[in-house]
């Protein structure tokens, strides 16, 4: 399918073809979603992990400043943990817990929902510009509700068989994530991570069989970049990474210094082994981050199994940042991470832009 290109951007004020990504955990606070939007891009809050209240009370924030924005959420689409794997896998990373006095021999696969409803609900009583979903397509109940409240839709796909999913059931655009993208897969099929495809023919690819307005994401760190994915139909193109140093960011510190000192040890030319992997060590649900020593030693062996694995190791993970010990905690980046610059937002945004 093809046909003219629109883009909700325009309607919506924004005056940069760039989006900054809803990156949970910590990375993106109101004050970055709101230097995104006063810099002419459009800022999307990260729901992913918040209560409602919590929710509710960064959309609040946000809104005082009067510019448009999103709202990024993790749509139920759950791995369940096989118990007899994640007993074995508990135990396994036992010793890295022990380090921290975290006892892992009584823990259960917890599978829930990420406060889905509530969540929902907020946006609802709350109607914000934009609301994008990831990891699963919402029901159209969901999506309707939200289209009633005069919220425009999308849904994070990594194919061009996942983009015809997503506009069979009648969202509004597409965030087209290539498997270079930091943090989570967005894909519907967490079993089989997605293929290696360039983001430019990835996009080229979505945009041959719809016409919905593309948003392109994974490994946004250069003009050229921006301009490359613009060329081959996107409406916009997605920066994560290359705002995890920004001035406006929540990145902890010991993830700030591990980025700063992966950049230190490969300032230019081919890398000597990955900087960064795709590993379910984390979350059980295949993710990129910088490696580290968890990554190494886990990733051949954790089994699927999303949130269970996340609620597993995230006591470690937070014992781990206090201490400020980088290889327990989830490092996430995307291939780009080395044009990560400690800058405000504003600045990294325009150089992103400046060949246009």
């Amino acid at each position: 399918m093809t046909g003219p290109v629109t883009s909700p951007l325009t309607g919506l004020g924004v005056s940069l073809p760039l989006v900054a990504a809803p990156m949970a955990g910590g990375p993106t606070t109101p004050a970055l979603v709101i230097a995104a939007g006063r810099a002419g891009a459009l800022g999307f809050l990260a729901g992913g992990y918040l209560a409602p209240d919590v929710l509710a009370g960064r959309i609040a924030a946000v809104r005082e400043a009067g510019l448009p924005f999103g709202v990024n959420l993790f749509a139920p689409n759950p791995v369940p943990a096989d118990p007899a794997g994640f007993r074995r896998y508990a135990s396994a990373i036992q010793g890295e817990a022990s380090r921290y006095g975290v006892d892992l021999s009584g823990a259960s696969p917890v599978e829930d929902d990420d406060h889905w409803r509530g969540k929902i609900d907020v946006l609802l009583a709350s109607p914000v510009p934009v609301v994008t979903f990831t990891f699963g397509i919402p029901g159209r109940d969901v999506i309707e509700a939200l289209r009633g409240v005069g919220t425009i839709t999308g849904q994070t796909v990594t194919s061009a068989a996942e983009a015809r999913q997503a506009a069979d059931a009648g969202l509004d655009l597409l965030a087209v994530q290539s498997a270079a993208a930091g943090g989570h897969s967005g894909t519907l099929t967490p079993s089989r991570p997605a293929a290696a495809v360039p983001l430019p023919e990835l996009v080229a690819g979505v945009r041959a069989v719809t016409g919905l307005p593309l948003l392109a994401a994974g490994g946004i760190a250069t003009p050229a970049a921006v301009a490359a994915v613009l060329q081959a139909g996107a409406s916009a193109a997605v920066a994560g990474t290359a705002l995890l140093l920004a001035d406006e960011a929540g990145t902890s510190a010991v993830y700030r210094a591990a980025l700063a000192a992966a950049q230190e040890r490969r300032p230019a030319g081919p890398p000597p082994g990955p900087a960064t992997v795709v590993t379910r060590a984390f979350t059980g649900r295949p993710a990129r981050g910088l490696a580290n020593l968890f990554t190494a030693r886990y990733s051949a062996v954790a089994p699927s199994g999303y949130p269970a694995l996340h609620h597993l190791t995230r006591p470690i993970r937070a014992a781990a940042a206090a201490a400020g010990d980088p290889d327990r905690v989830n490092l996430w980046a995307g291939t780009g991470y080395q044009h990560a610059a400690a800058q405000p937002a504003a600045q990294i945004l325009a150089a992103l832009a400046s060949g246009l």
